[in-house]
Parts: C-alpha cells; structure tokens; sequence
C-alpha cells in the first residue's frame, strides 16, 4: 500500500486516471468528485454541485460522471461541461467503445451518445433495450458490448448494429461486474459465484468454469504481474479483495478494508492500483513480487 487518500464521505463509486495527467479523479456517493494531485497525494480541487455519482470513467480529454438522470461531461482541458440529460433514474455503468459513450441505467436501458458538433459534442445515438432490471455494469471486448443487470442476466450486443444477440443466463442474482480476458468474458454476482463464459462452435457462450465463494461479489478487474501471468481481482462483500492466478484460479492473495470496495481501477503500466470503498476511502497500491497479503 503507497497511499491512502482520505475526503469522500460516502462510498467511492469511480475511480479515472487520465493519460498524460498527473491528476487522478474519483466519485463518490457523497455527490463530489474530488481530483488528487498524483505527486503529493493531496486534493486539489473539488467539484461538489453533483448529486448521488454512481460511476465515473475517463476516455481523452473527458471525464464523464453518471447520476440520476444526467451524464456529466467534463472536459478536463479547458474545464468546460456538458449535460447528457436522457437517463431515466441513476447512471450505474459507462463504457466508451467505436466513438460512443455507453451507459447503463436504473429503469435496464443503455443509452449510447455519439461525437457532434464543437457547441453539443454528444448527440443521442440510440435506446437499447434489453433488460428487465437495472443495468448494473458494462464492459467491451471482442467488438461486442455485455451488460449486466439486476435482472440476473447479461446480454451481448453487436458494437456496428447496436442490436442485443443473446441473453445468457447462468446466475442467480444481480450480475455486478463484467470483465473481457482473453478470448473469454468473466461475471460475477450476488450469487456467490465467478463464471467464465466461452464461445461454442455454434458462436453462442457458455459457462465453461464457475468459481464458488462464500460471499457475494462486487467488482472485477485485472493486471498481469512481473511475469506477465494473469491476475484476478475480485472484491466481496466481506470487505476483502481476493487475488487469483488466471486460468487456474490459484489464490494469490487478499487485501481487506474497513467497509466492501465498490472500485477497483488498474492504473499506468508498472503495478500500480487503485480500490475504492464504502467509508469513501481511496486507496493507493503496487504490485509487489512478494504480493501475498495486504490490509487497509
């Protein structure tokens, strides 16, 4: 652990590092996104005009913060912003993928904004339905586009048509996090499991491995180490971030907080990380060759 970066009162729901910054960006439920200088650790400016932030992502020179009923779009270049206004309910998840802005809502309808003119840079592309419970999180890889949902389902869509191809089922509550690795999609739920999805000769996926814990699970995210071999993080409910070797699932490690991380955010080349959790903590790490436990 490098540094802990105290000021949120409320659960860290997002956690930006934007390249070529030296500044790094976090929301939380408290309704303020807090910019941390990366050299000295402290705050350098806050922006608390927001309501409940359920996500925050970063791509180029935007900053976009989900909240009930708007997209905020920041331009951290010449500090300009812009209100995404279509949601219906709280923005849980945001993805950007072939120039458009992805994001997930309450009432389970993605919403996919394009580029536009210089005066209104987004212009609402398309509605895309296909759940029956809110979208939970999103996630890009292989020129397709998987939403998770409080509906206990995941559904994959066609990045050029924007059209839902299939629903898979597989879990028993709400779908929390997503993550694409390698030629497979990995899910985690309420349900108390992992699962690797893996194409069949006919093009469909399947569950072709389901990791089992004792505890629900949050968040996904993953790094390689020194050795370029694949490593897991999965954040429980019991306040702990477990470490596993991809693909066989050994555990190398865990880390622990005061309250669950709801974030976990890979940063630059190197080893560094970042978790976020429910005391509004932000927390600073590097992977280290020795990695076996942790605490914060």
């Amino acid at each position: 652990m490098l540094a802990k970066l105290e000021g949120h009162e409320k659960a860290v729901t997002g956690i930006a590092l934007p390249v070529g910054t030296d500044k790094l960006y976090s929301g939380s439920l408290d309704g303020k996104v807090r910019v941390w200088d990366c050299h000295t650790g402290h705050c350098a400016h806050v922006i608390d005009q927001y309501d409940k932030i359920g996500c925050l992502i970063n791509e180029g020179r935007w900053v976009f913060v989900g909240m009930p009923n708007v997209v905020k779009a920041l331009n951290i270049e010449n500090s300009t912003e812009f209100s995404l206004e279509h949601p219906f309910g709280q923005v849980n998840a945001m993805v950007v993928a072939n120039d458009m802005l992805f994001a997930g809502t309450q009432d389970g309808v993605i919403l996919a904004w394009k580029g536009g003119s210089e005066a209104n840079p987004f212009q609402l592309a398309a509605s895309m339905n296909g759940h029956t419970g809110a979208v939970i999180c999103l996630t890009v890889g292989c020129k397709f586009l998987y939403s998770g949902s409080m509906d206990h389902t995941i559904t994959m869509w066609d990045l050029d048509t924007l059209d839902s191809i299939m629903t898979l089922h597989g879990h028993s509550d709400a779908v929390m996090s997503l993550l694409c690795w390698d030629k497979y999609l990995l899910s985690c739920s309420l349900d108390q499991t992992i699962k690797v999805w893996g194409a069949t000769e006919e093009g469909n996926l399947e569950v072709t491995f389901t990791q089992k814990e004792e505890h629900g699970l949050l968040a996904l995210s993953g790094m390689n180490d020194e050795e370029s071999k694949s490593i897991l993080f999965c954040s429980c409910n019991d306040n702990s971030v477990r470490l596993y070797e991809l693909p066989s699932f050994t555990e190398r490690g865990r880390l622990f907080s005061k309250q669950e991380v709801r974030e976990i955010q890979m940063g630059p080349p190197g080893g560094l990380f970042f978790t976020g959790d429910g005391t509004g903590m932000l927390t600073v790490w590097k992977w280290s060759a020795k990695a076996s436990q942790g605490s914060s």
